[in-house]
């Protein structure tokens, strides 16, 4: 069995622990999924599993979408993930995985997703610079990169110089979240403290690797 899942960011909300600590956490829709492709060295050069979530109706699919999910009798599922594995998974084409058969409460997991797109943001928020300072006659610059090279040489701006930009919408991990609830019955799974994105996006929950 792989450990890893597709899930869905619900929100955050908070447990309370036996002392009465209470310890925010973020609510995953973990699975069902489905196994759509299983993948080995001597076909693909490399072993994974890819694991199929969210059903839809077939008539928004393309042809090629739904060939590749009726050859393994999977069903119609919006999102497709690549999980890799090393050694033997056990798995077959077409299985069904739940959230209760992959984690347990105590485990530490990796959150992978997309962030929040921020749109075009300046130096301070996007980077955390101080901006310059509020006396000594500026008006206009308090909230200014400033200098970001110098004239004859080089006589331009070095590529990934920090400065404003586009922020955000960019692929994020969050590592070493530990698991603290499982709930089979409604395929929820909550992690303590944050993970990337927004309310209803999709993620990619998976062993943590540095443990």
């Amino acid at each position: 069995m792989i450990k890893g899942l597709i899930g869905k960011k619900v929100g955050m909300t908070q447990v309370f622990g036996e002392n009465g600590a209470a310890t925010p956490v973020t609510l995953i829709e973990a699975g069902p999924c489905f196994v759509t492709q299983i993948k080995n060295v001597d076909n693909d050069g490399y072993t994974a599993v890819q694991l199929g979530f969210d059903e839809m109706k077939p008539s928004r699919m393309t042809a090629g979408e739904k060939g590749h999910l009726k050859r393994t009798n999977a069903p119609t599922v919006k999102h497709l993930r690549e999980f890799r594995v090393k050694g033997e998974h056990g798995m077959t084409e077409g299985e069904k995985v739940n959230v209760a058969d992959v984690f347990k409460i105590g485990e530490h997991v990796d959150i992978i997703g997309v962030t929040k797109g921020k749109g075009f943001a300046g130096g301070m928020k996007r980077h955390n610079f101080r901006g310059g300072g509020a006396t000594h006659g500026q008006s206009d610059r308090a909230r200014s990169p400033g200098s970001n090279s110098s004239g004859t040489t080089p006589g331009r701006v070095y590529k990934g110089s920090r400065r404003p930009g586009h922020m955000g919408a960019v692929r994020n991990t969050e590592q070493n979240l530990v698991v603290v609830l499982v709930d089979a019955e409604r395929n929820l799974l909550a992690v303590n403290g944050s993970v990337p994105g927004a309310k209803g996006s999709v993620v990619m929950v998976q062993e943590a690797r540095k443990q």
